[in-house]
């Protein structure tokens, strides 16, 4: 027999081999929801016994595991806590997709040994670095203070920082607010904040799971350099129809949802109806704060019609006017919108696609009331279309491409001194291409790397940019210890318009960025080390640098009309993070730690921005006492926050008009001269709040009664320092609040 035919017997054999063994195996892919509701159940644990093998469920609930051995009978072990552990006895078909969906029936709070067995084997060699998953049982567990909020809840993670008691604004890792980016169900919101920033715009009963990237997140994600918060709202209860209320100090909300023919819907209003406990935030200053915000979604999803098909439509607006008393002092008014169909396919393969359509929206208004406050006027106009694919092979690796396409438009018009209208508005269409591979074959080790490609940018001077590569990688050292890292390159073409030396920016003007500047580009450096010591105790360390260029900012030299509006400016941040959770039954422990600099370079010229916290720590204790009760505390330590400190005042005059009385008009008043930018320090920063809770049932119907108290011990915390006088202000006093809620 020649060589060349021996050659082709072997090869024969080994595809005939191939073919015999691809045919002992298959794939599982299930869908976990609640039997109450048949909402899905993210981030779950999935564990086959016989196997050893697990998964987690994804934001949809579904999870999928490959090359199972066919034709056994195994037993499928699925946990979520909160929910009694189902085992279930499964058989894969070979050669093909097996479709198991599983209900879970809710208990009491279990963390069993199986729910962190399944939890551990997918983690082992997961590449998802500086990822926070929530659930709103997380939102749930903290402090509620005025009300339950996504945003401050954030700000109990390491790396996340606020400036105090009167924003849910946060900052990540040393990057500006305006570096995050906020979605609902995959779209953009531009401004997600109610009175003047004290609140989040996202309803927290809408919310099913939300993942919160403080950095190295992969290429399907980006338009901003520091942080990504994706929030997927829930589908509605397909069982029976529904009712929740809720009443605070603040104000009222009310949700209905229910199914449709093969399908469900959700709906949840909110409007506010008390400016008290604003004023507590702005120590007791009047804030005539009014706000509303409003989300649908419905979902559709028949086989008869496309088979592995759901269709979602969703919507949301908000609205929130500031009506000052003051003839001196400006009103405002902004308003979100935004609505999204999405067309979710599960195929008879291992393959998931998304189609989507998006478009969202935001307009915000300065009203003058005098002659020397001039108009101003934001509007942001944003379609999308996007394409993503993901398919799994049979030795687990991904593989996901897809296409995001988006038509935006800013404008923003100002009038000048002389109250001629200025527009600075630009448009222009982004095309972004990604593909991402993710390598989880081997049980030590996982490897996801991707490439964002911008076929069409908003900015002309775009070339070097166009490019950005990240790579996540996972190194299982032991069953205990794992290492990660990540480096990525992100860029941002968008800026907002803020005033480093306003205490509260009431909104900020989003615009693209000019095209005599080039987009911002940020690099990211992340490394770390977790160590799983059991099923009930972590500790997760982590550090990162990050070096961005091209920040716009406000030209506050600008002398003459040629002179440019903005100038470009550099960050340089770096720090060190420890998150540990520790667990004794119904007794949960979290700890969390900060350590952080960061820096702003314009020229020869370097200041710490006013977000710029050296140390960070967060404790939060949560207690199930059964029977209803619950009790949660938390307490936070910042060191002092930079500021402009007062060097000096001089008499300034102010007058109506140029040909008006000035000394009818308050003339003289003093004025302050600021010195370096940001080199002092403000005192120290700690506040201890604790919430009780109580689950009354009756039948069917739960009433629940949550009692909060901020700032326990009335610790005096600064805001700031009047320009006009240097007298302190404090953020909040002790305060003490109800919330009420229903359901039918």
């Amino acid at each position: 027999m020649s060589l060349t035919r021996k050659f082709f017997v072997f090869l024969l054999f080994i595809i005939c081999s191939s073919i015999s063994n691809a045919q002992e195996f298959g794939t599982l892919r299930g869908l976990v929801t609640d039997s109450t509701s048949s909402e899905a159940l993210a981030y779950g644990n999935v564990y086959i016994k016989e196997l050893k093998v697990g998964a987690s469920t994804d934001s949809k609930g579904y999870f999928i595991i490959p090359s199972i051995p066919a034709n056994r009978n195994l037993t499928l072990i699925v946990s979520y806590v909160g929910f009694k552990t189902k085992e279930i006895l499964i058989r894969i078909s070979p050669n093909k997709v097996t479709q198991y969906n599983i209900e879970l029936v809710p208990s009491g709070v279990e963390l069993q040994a199986i729910e962190k067995i399944g939890e551990k084997v997918i983690e082992k060699n997961e590449t998802d670095i500086s990822l926070q998953r929530l659930v709103v049982r997380d939102l749930e567990a903290l402090p509620k203070g005025v009300e339950t909020d996504i945003f401050r809840s954030l700000q109990y993670l390491p790396g996340v920082q606020s400036t105090g008691d009167v924003s849910a604004r946060f900052y990540v890792r040393g990057g500006a607010s305006n570096q995050n980016l906020v979605l609902i169900d995959g779209i953009t919101l531009y401004n997600p904040f109610h009175a003047l920033g004290l609140f989040s715009v996202v309803d927290p009963d809408m919310i099913n799971n939300a993942e919160f990237y403080k950095g190295g997140f992969s290429a399907d994600l980006g338009g901003r350099l520091s942080s990504v918060l994706n929030i997927n709202t829930k589908d509605g209860n397909k069982n029976r129809f529904s009712a929740k209320g809720t009443l605070s100090f603040l104000s009222g909300k009310a949700l209905v949802e229910g199914p449709i023919p093969n399908g469900s819907f959700i709906m949840t209003g909110r409007k506010s109806y008390s400016n008290q406990i604003i004023k507590k935030f702005l120590n007791e200053q009047n804030a005539p704060v009014d706000f509303y915000d409003f989300s649908f979604k419905a979902n559709y999803s028949n086989p008869d019609f496309i088979q592995g098909a759901k269709f979602l439509i969703n919507g949301f607006i908000s609205g929130d006017n500031i009506i000052n008393k003051d003839p001196r002092i400006e009103d405002f008014n902004w308003s979100n919108s935004l609505f999204g169909f999405k067309w979710f396919q599960v195929g008879d393969s291992p393959l998931f696609y998304e189609l989507g359509f998006s478009y969202s929206s935001f307009d915000g208004k300065v009203i003058p009331k005098s002659s020397n406050v001039r108009n101003r006027n934001n509007k942001v106009e944003d379609i999308g279309i996007q394409m993503d694919f993901t398919y799994m092979f049979d030795n687990r690796d991904e593989v996901g491409v897809g296409f995001h396409i988006k038509e935006l438009k800013t404008e923003l018009f100002l009038e000048n001194s002389q109250a001629l209208p200025i527009n600075l508005g630009k448009s222009g269409t982004n095309i972004i291409f990604y593909t991402k591979y993710k390598l989880m074959q081997w049980d030590k080790l996982g490897l996801d790397a991707g490439l964002r490609y911008n076929l069409s940018s908003l900015n002309k001077n775009l070339n070097s940019f166009n490019l950005e590569p990240r790579v996540n990688l996972t190194f299982r050292v032991s069953p205990v210890i794992s290492l990660k890292g990540a480096w990525g390159i992100y860029k941002q073409e968008l800026t907002t318009i803020t005033n480093e030396n306003e205490v509260i920016n009431i909104f900020e003007p989003w615009l693209i960025i000019p095209d005599y500047l080039l987009p911002s580009k940020s690099i990211h450096y992340i490394g770390g080390i977790k160590f799983d010591f059991s099923e009930n105790f972590l500790i997760d360390l982590e550090t990162y640098y990050k070096k961005t260029i091209n920040i716009p900012m406000i030209n506050q030299n600008k002398t003459f009309t040629t002179d440019p509006d903005f100038i470009s400016t550099d960050n340089e941040a770096y720090g060190a993070e420890l998150f540990s959770k520790i667990s004794f039954g119904s007794i949960r422990f979290t700890t969390s730690y900060s350590f952080a600099h960061s820096y702003i370079e314009l020229g020869n010229k370097r200041y710490y921005p006013k977000y710029d916290i050296r140390h960070s720590l967060n404790l939060v204790l949560e207690i199930d006492f059964g029977y209803g009760w619950s009790f949660n505390s938390a307490w936070v330590y910042n060191s002092g926050l930079p500021f402009t400190q007062i060097v000096g005042y001089y008499d300034k005059y102010y007058f109506e008009n140029f040909f008006g009385n000035w000394y009818n008009f308050d003339s003289r008043r003093p004025y302050a001269v600021l010195g370096v930018q940001n080199l002092g320090r403000l005192p120290q920063y700690h506040r201890l709040d604790f919430n009780l809770s109580k689950k009354l049932f009756f039948g069917d119907s739960i009433l629940i009664i949550d009692f909060s108290v901020i700032n326990v011990y009335n610790r005096k915390n600064i805001f700031y320092f009047k320009r006009d006088s240097g007298e302190r202000v404090n953020m909040l006093p002790i305060l003490p609040t109800l919330t009420i809620k229903f359901e039918l």
